[in-house]
Order: structure tokens, then C-alpha cells, then sequence
């Protein structure tokens, strides 16, 4: 699945649909989207899971 934002400039990320996903295929999509807004890896994980 691709998932693109336009904030803050135009983004693209790859999400696999694999399940259950390996914790290191998580770890870069969100070192990846946390790059891009210019945050850390735990805030975009506790925006998404909390």
C-alpha cells in the first residue's frame, strides 16, 4: 500500500500488508515519516498507536 502526504512538501511511503509485519519493516516507515516532519521515530509512533 502507498500512503503520500502533501504536508510539509510532498511525501511517499511504502506500507507492505504483510501480517504480522517485522519489526524492522515498522521501524524504517516510521524513521522514514518522522524524517520527513522533522520529528522523532516515538512521536510519530505514539500519534499512530495511542
Amino acid at each position: 500500500m502507498r500512503l503520500t502526504t502533501m504536508q510539509e512538501g510532498e511525501h511517499h511511503v511504502t506500507v507492505p500488508r504483510h501480517n504480522p509485519m517485522r519489526v524492522g519493516t515498522l521501524s524504517g516507515i516510521l524513521a522514514d515519516v518522522a524524517t520527513h516532519f522533522k520529528t522523532t521515530r516515538d512521536d510519530v509512533a505514539g500519534r499512530l498507536f495511542s
